[in-house]
């Protein structure tokens, strides 16, 4: 993945992303798969999750050496595109 435009970002580097949606059994797996599709070498305990107050909802971190700012945005579309995903971060 190859992008001209500019970026304060210096790749390769640690990037975390967050995703939030209902507490359902397989969002945390959701994410990661919508992660993955990007970042093949996702490593799995670089992912954290935090409940709710109330226990409604979950925020799925995951922090990843991104390469470009088209992988960045591409793993962003593909989390916005996601009928589970309320908001990303």
């Amino acid at each position: 993945m190859s992008d001209d435009r500019e970026t304060l970002l210096e790749f390769p580097c640690e990037f975390p992303v967050k995703a939030m949606g209902r507490a359902d059994e397989d969002f945390v797996l959701r994410v990661v798969e919508l992660v993955r599709e990007h970042v093949p070498d996702l490593d799995e305990s670089r992912v954290a999750t935090s409940a709710s107050r109330r226990g409604n909802y979950v925020s799925v971190t995951i922090t990843f050496t991104a390469i470009s700012q088209a992988q960045i945005d591409a793993v962003y579309l593909a989390l916005n595109a996601d009928d589970q995903v309320v908001m990303t971060l």
